[in-house]
């Protein structure tokens, strides 16, 4: 009996490992699927203002602003809006889209905060 539990500790020390190396490794693989675009934001304007991604690709879009006041990332085609403080970052995911231009713009400077997403064919 203490043989079997033993025996029975030991199979479900591998199975817990083994899950663990497995979920460790999706988490790493969906990690580095994803690529990631940093856009700054200074001086009430978008750098870069354009960026390029690939066709039917998820992107993260990493948004810094270094400006001491807050601004809106909007855009309509890409059905996003996100405000990020002043000195503060956010993040946004676009996509899988298909090729095209999508502007964006920030809500608070719109006449200068302007930008837009090309998505490239593959």
């Amino acid at each position: 009996m203490r043989n079997r539990c033993k025996q029975m500790l030991i199979k479900l020390s591998r199975l817990r490992l083994f899950t663990s190396l497995t979920l460790s490794l999706i988490s790493c693989y969906s990690m580095a699927a994803t690529p990631t675009i940093e856009i700054k934001i200074q001086d009430h304007l978008f750098f870069p203002a354009t960026i390029e991604i690939p066709a039917n690709t998820k992107v993260k879009l990493l948004l810094i602003n270094l400006d001491p006041t807050a601004e809106e990332f909007e855009s309509y085609e890409l059905n996003r809006e996100k405000v990020i403080s002043g000195h503060r970052k956010a993040v946004i995911f676009i996509g899988p889209l298909p090729p095209g231009e999508y502007p964006f713009f920030g809500e608070f400077y719109p006449k200068t905060a302007q930008g837009k997403v090309v998505v490239t064919a593959p």
